[in-house]
């Protein structure tokens, strides 16, 4: 973990409440993996106290890309922001995606919805580059929330996307789009990151066709490095399910470790 003080903001787009910014942070990016996250000040005060947790989009030499929807004043702050200033980061944070197995000319499905989309695009890159054929699949309630769709396309990631209203892509859940894909050609691994319900089912989708997957977790966070417990979540290994730190421990974890809430 480094901070970074004045990490410049030297690239800023938006779609409505969804923003991506890049910023130049050398070191950082230098130790950077995919699944990981940076801590961000977001004022120039103590007002808001605490940092916001953003999860790395992409890697980009030198740069980082992170992109979040606004969701409270923490990140409506953030995304005042503009290209020039800079901000004071901590990371990279956590342990990302586990890569360590041999992915060349293995089949990966990566499912986001909505916000959950940020991780996918490094992750898509990095096992693309390990020889993976990767499929993505992009969930929202609405064509307003797909607003990088046209990014993974552009970068040669397969895409296909589905919304709740039926606006783009395939009516319905991601979810829905998951289980038509499996049916076309079972995945060797799936990695999924988005809302909670979205995510129980796509883990429960895994189980059933008995498909490695990998869930990304999302919390609010204290510190972001494992002092303040104030992120957990129950992750069963071997025992009934021990609280432990989703900044620390995760934010990836096994799909199979996870006890969803109101799972015995």
């Amino acid at each position: 973990m480094r901070q970074e003080p004045a990490a410049r903001i030297a690239l800023r787009q938006s779609w409505d409440d969804y923003v991506l910014l890049r910023l130049e942070a050398p070191d950082v990016a230098a130790e950077a993996r995919p699944g990981q996250f940076l801590m961000v000040r977001v004022g120039e005060t103590l007002d808001p106290l605490l940092r916001r947790p953003i999860s790395l989009h992409a890697r980009e030499g030198g740069s980082l890309e992170i992109f979040f929807q606004v969701a409270g004043r923490g990140t409506a702050l953030l995304a005042e922001k503009e290209e020039g200033e800079t901000l004071d980061i901590l990371g990279p944070l956590g342990r990302g995606f586990d890569l360590e197995a041999d992915f060349h000319g293995r089949r990966a499905v990566l499912v986001g919805g909505g916000r959950g989309i940020a991780p996918l695009f490094y992750l898509g890159r990095e096992l693309r580059a390990k020889g993976a054929d990767v499929k993505v699949l992009y969930g929202g309630r609405s064509l307003r929330d797909l607003p990088v769709r046209d990014k993974f396309a552009a970068d040669g990631l397969d895409i296909a996307c589905a919304t709740d209203d039926g606006s783009f892509g395939r009516p319905g859940f991601v979810t829905g789009l998951l289980e038509a894909e499996i049916a076309r050609r079972a995945p060797d691994a799936l990695f999924v990151c988005g809302p909670d319900p979205m995510m129980r089912a796509a883990a429960g989708i895994a189980a059933a066709g008995r498909i490695p997957a990998q869930i990304s977790l999302e919390s609010l966070m204290g510190c972001g490095f494992g002092a303040c417990w104030g992120c957990v979540k129950r992750i069963v290994r071997g025992d009934g399910g021990r609280w432990r730190k989703i900044c620390e421990d995760g934010p990836v974890f096994p799909a199979g470790e996870i006890l969803w809430e109101g799972a015995e």
